[in-house]
């Protein structure tokens, strides 16, 4: 009897009381839009890509350079210099041929933020800066749409859902953006190259847990730190 290749490929995640052939089949009719391809963004990406996310599209407008390379494991050596949607699609479609993939070298803005979002049913928020950071939250608001974050810092991480079936927002845990001098970044404070690896990993889990339709908490903030080893959650 000849295999079905579907099966075969998501037998794993099938043969998961919890999702099944539904669940899968939410999964592969799931929209999801991934808001940078850096450290969080690299680990994000290829999980929902070997998942079967029907479709998957990133927004990215920067370029690989060298000192990525610790922590942003999509791009390799090759790519130094090439435009991270490029390098990103290649490592992709490599992992998953079959894969409705779209990558848009564009930095999102108030003007084109709605317009960017609207297609899709989930938003990961893997970007690094919080101007962009407060606006996906902004248009996610605006569109009802759930909206998945992470953010690391050296040792430390945070990940949440906002938006999701009426559960609270960035707004409501971080009512005012800090000042651009106030906040540390990793070409300042630099990160090691794990820690967005589980940040970016749990992301994964919430946006497959979304889109197959199973229980996801709200309201709450995990956190990571990794220098002490613990994680806590914060409710908000």
């Amino acid at each position: 009897m000849e295999k079905d290749p579907i099966f075969e490929r998501y037998s794993r995640q099938i043969f998961i009381e919890e999702i099944g052939v539904s669940g899968q089949r939410k999964i592969m009719s799931s929209k999801v839009l991934v808001v940078g391809a850096g450290g969080l963004g690299s680990p994000v990406l290829q999980y929902l890509a070997a998942a079967g996310v029907g479709q998957l599209a990133l927004v990215d407008f920067d370029k690989v350079e060298m000192h990525n390379l610790n922590r942003q494991v999509i791009h390799t050596e090759q790519h130094v210099g090439t435009a991270k949607t490029v390098s990103a699609a290649k490592q992709i479609l490599q992992l998953n041929s079959a894969l409705d993939f779209q990558a848009f070298h564009i930095k999102i803005e108030a003007y084109n933020a709605s317009t960017m979002l609207a297609p899709y049913d989930i938003i990961v928020d893997c970007c690094d800066n919080f101007e962009t950071r407060y606006l996906l939250n902004e248009t996610c608001l605006i569109l009802n749409k759930p909206l998945v974050y992470g953010s690391i810092h050296a040792f430390e991480g945070q990940m949440a859902v906002f938006n999701y079936k009426g559960s609270k927002n960035l707004l409501d845990l971080f009512p005012i953006a800090p000042a651009p001098g106030q906040v540390p970044n990793c070409d300042m404070n630099g990160v090691l190259g794990p820690l967005p690896g589980i940040v970016g990993s749990m992301m994964a889990m919430q946006v497959l847990k979304i889109a197959a339709g199973l229980p996801v908490d709200r309201d709450q903030l995990t956190l990571i730190d990794t220098y002490h080893w613990r994680f806590s959650q914060i409710e908000f």
